[in-house]
């Protein structure tokens, strides 16, 4: 599929406002939480970059295909602990195995090299072999690890 081949081609949204960082900050975080879903900018590149809708403080990582998401994953990264989470990856039935869960999560590692990757749940039984495959190789192996102490707004 001609759009994993694109996964290098990345749109970004940094979602951050500075207010509302100063507020939360000033506030120990009891103010300045962001509340419904965020009101983003239109992307046109194929591979988009945003805030995690569902999230605080996360990212999403989604492969754009006619204005549907065809994959997307969250992610989150502590760069003092050289760790990363990713959750609830999801593929459009219509794009499963065409090889776009792994062009974005090989991009994100590539994006930030020397981490060790990790989800927060556990997996599903029936999605326990995309983790295995997905996980080969990859420090962190995509096994469950809780939240380190720097991640705080979950």
């Amino acid at each position: 599929m001609r759009l994993a081949g694109q996964a290098d081609q990345v749109g970004r949204v940094s979602g951050r406002q500075l207010w509302r960082a100063t507020l939360k900050w000033l506030s120990c975080g009891r103010l300045g939480r962001r509340r419904g879903w965020p009101v983003l900018p239109e992307l046109t590149t194929p591979w988009q970059d945003t805030i995690a809708p569902e999230r605080t403080g996360w990212r999403q990582r989604a492969a754009n295909l006619d204005d549907d998401h065809a994959f997307s994953v969250d992610y989150v990264i502590c760069r003092r602990c050289r760790l990363g989470w990713t959750e609830m990856p999801y593929t459009l039935p219509q794009y499963q195995r065409c090889g776009l869960a792994t062009a974005g999560l090989t991009t994100l590692r590539t994006e930030h090299p020397g981490l060790s990757w990790h989800t927060l749940g556990g997996h599903y039984q029936d999605s326990r072999p995309f983790w295995t495959t997905i996980g080969a190789g990859v420090p962190g192996g995509y096994q469950q690890r809780a939240l380190c102490d720097h991640i705080t707004d979950f």
